[in-house]
């Protein structure tokens, strides 16, 4: 789990009023990751927030390359000059306070998740870590679009439906494609599950993003899982989906961590909970299995000259494909 924010907080705070006469790093020691300490600092003259890590043996390539993010920078660092590995993670100018914040929350939380890895494996993840942050940052880290929101939670929505049912956790975690744009959004087993969503009351209407989405030409079997939701009181906000999940995995600190791993890549942290005012209840859910006869547009099915395409079906129209869940995650074998 993320790590909470309020010991880093406090630190800078308290660092915040001093001044560094000839630059460099001021810092307050704050809980370590195993063996790797942590320092929660600030940057002088510039006065910015950072993270710094020491490892006391792991060693860094000097031919390693270290991300850098629209809002923060990572760079080798050496604050006491006792010559070990220390990694700064720090604010730009120019970043986002609340923003660094909960990047510094996430980077620490996730190293304590690798605790049992040892030093050099607690290494990698801060910076793997960091680069998922520079990803999310390279795309100018706006809140999620209305279409974005809805497709998010109905991933996550299904997600919850196949832990209810029994599908390991492992299993769903790693099993879900939809942050990486890959044409379904669940590998699952033998086949993959492309998920659906709509607010609509008439019809349901479906994007379908791309020729390979709907053909089981290139995986099979291949289901189509249709979540309808209404906005009703009584439903979850996007935010509040992903805290439900975060409860189901308070368990399994490795787990949870990768499930941010992935949300981040898709797009979502929890700074932007405030835009995601909309609350999703879950009324109907259907299971589709695509078979000959599902209305949907595939590379063996177009003319020839036609390589890619973006298309709406309403899958009110293909009844005669509906499937029990159940059946579906057996034929996938993911499910006894």
């Amino acid at each position: 789990m993320a790590r909470p924010i309020e010991e880093f907080a406090a630190a800078w705070d308290a660092l915040s009023g001093r001044k560094g006469s000839s630059g460099g790093w001021r810092g307050i020691s704050v809980a370590p990751a195993g063996p790797c300490e942590f320092l929660a600092a600030r940057r002088f003259p510039g006065n910015e927030e950072a993270l710094l890590a020491r490892f006391p043996t792991a060693r860094l390539a000097s031919s390693e390359r270290l991300p850098v993010g629209g809002g923060f920078e990572v760079m080798r660092a050496d604050p006491s000059g006792d010559g070990k590995t220390w990694i700064a993670l720090s604010r730009k100018e120019s970043g986002s306070p609340e923003l660094f914040a909960e990047m510094v929350s996430d980077v620490a939380g996730a190293m304590d998740a690798e605790v049992a890895g040892g030093e050099e494996h607690i290494l990698k993840t801060m910076l793997r870590r960091v680069r998922m942050w520079q990803q999310f940052m390279s795309r100018g880290s706006p809140p999620l679009g209305p279409e974005a929101e809805l497709g998010l939670a109905g991933e996550l929505t299904f997600m919850a439906l196949l832990l209810d049912v029994g599908v390991s956790t492992e299993t769903v975690l790693e099993g879900w494609a939809g942050p990486d744009n890959a044409p379904q959004d669940f590998i699952l087993g033998d086949g993959a599950i492309e998920v659906k969503a709509t607010l609509s009351i008439a019809g349901f209407p479906a994007k379908i993003g791309s020729l390979e989405q709907l053909d089981d030409a290139t995986v099979s079997p291949l289901f189509l899982a249709a979540l309808r939701f209404t906005r009703e009181e009584g439903g979850l906000s996007l935010s509040e989906i992903v805290s439900d999940l975060e409860r189901r995995l308070v368990g399994e600190p490795g787990a949870v961590a990768f499930l941010h791993e992935r949300l981040l890549i898709a797009g979502y942290v929890k700074s932007h909970a405030s835009a995601y005012t909309r609350r999703f209840e879950v009324k109907e859910v259907q299971v589709y299995k695509i078979i000959e006869g599902f209305p949907r547009l595939t590379l063996g099915s177009i003319p020839d000259g036609v390589y890619r395409a973006v298309y709406e079906i309403d899958l009110d129209r293909a009844k005669d494909c509906l499937t029990d869940f159940r059946v579906a995650l057996r034929a996938l074998g993911v499910l006894k």
